[in-house]
């Protein structure tokens, strides 16, 4: 059974980093060693690791000061020792088999370097808002990874460790330079140049999306687009189409986020940046954009969107132990 190294940067995640770690010790693979990555925490996160590990002799926790999530990541795979990484964000969730399912899709095939999952998104009480994906993206190479980011977040991901350190892992100057939030999609799309993807159908991780996530900080997630696409850009030219397409799609996403949460004006500038952005895939992006905002707005006006459905894999979190179910 291959040792899988799950790698959790947490910065003041006290509300949920029990959920995050529970659902990383129910998964079915129990070959696992657990590193959190405290980044400078300042609230009760570390309280909350440690008092898991006691139940749990996987757990490590590790210190450092505030660094930023590329920086935490980079720091858990360097403390890691087995053959195979796989990140979670500290508010995130797993499905008990994600780890087993995607260990076998990589079984047998060493020129497959990433396995990612379709996903669910959820609300701060884990109930499911969307599911993204369910079907297999028409084709995984790296073109179409440029085009669109099909992985879609930071938790999906079973990753070999000795090609996340071949392209030298997380981007950590993105950061510096004012753009964080694109760090795992450089990272993917430099896996992607020298090896293969493959995607699992099932919804197998749980993203959440509310107030705190890094991607509410749409200017700075979409300058951070920026910064990457014209890094690859930079040394392959033909590249530009592909990438002018996934930032209208990247910017279909975040107003249709802004409009959400009610900030108008906001999605109002993010549309002046969708109008100029030049791509053969703006009718088509606006066309589904549209189609997806009436669609939410028809569950508003009968009631369906009040009916979330609990995600029905998160198990309690108790001091009696873990549930392998």
């Amino acid at each position: 059974m291959p040792l899988v190294s799950v790698i959790v940067p947490a910065f003041n995640a006290e509300r949920t980093i029990d959920r995050t770690l529970l659902s990383v010790r129910s998964q079915t693979h129990r070959e696992l060693e657990i590193i959190v990555v405290d980044d400078g925490s300042f609230d009760a996160t570390a309280q909350h690791v440690l008092a898991q590990a006691a139940e749990d002799s996987r757990i490590r926790l590790v210190t450092q000061p505030n660094n930023g999530v590329a920086a935490a990541r980079n720091r858990g795979i360097a403390e890691s020792c087995a053959d195979y990484v796989a990140p979670i964000d500290a508010d995130d969730l797993w499905h008990p088999e994600k780890i087993a399912r995607q260990l076998a899709a990589m079984d047998g095939h060493d020129e497959v370097g990433l396995v990612a999952t379709a996903y669910c998104v959820i609300d701060e009480h884990d109930r499911v808002v969307a599911e993204i994906g369910g079907r297999p993206p028409r084709r995984t190479g790296f073109k179409d990874l440029c085009r669109r980011n099909f992985i879609g977040n930071g938790s999906s991901a079973l990753m070999r460790r000795s090609m996340v350190q071949q392209v030298g892992g997380y981007d950590r100057t993105l950061r510096a330079r004012g753009g964080q939030g694109c760090e795992d999609l450089k990272l993917y799309l430099q896996l992607a140049e020298g090896s293969k993807i493959s995607f699992l159908t099932d919804p197998l991780t749980a993203y959440r999306r509310g107030p705190a996530n890094m991607s509410g900080d749409t200017a700075q997630m979409l300058r951070s687009f920026d910064m990457v696409a014209d890094e690859f850009c930079g040394r392959r030219p033909e590249l530009r189409q592909c990438f002018n397409a996934h930032r209208v799609h990247m910017l279909c996403w975040l107003i249709n986020g802004t409009l959400r949460s009610g900030s108008y004006a906001h999605a109002a500038r993010l549309g002046g940046h969708l109008i100029s952005t030049p791509s053969l895939a703006l009718p088509h992006a606006l066309a589904g954009a549209a189609k997806r905002r009436l669609k939410v707005a028809s569950g508003r006006a009968t009631g369906k969107t009040a009916r979330r459905r609990k995600l029905g894999w998160v198990h309690p979190v108790g001091r009696s132990g873990v549930s392998n179910a």
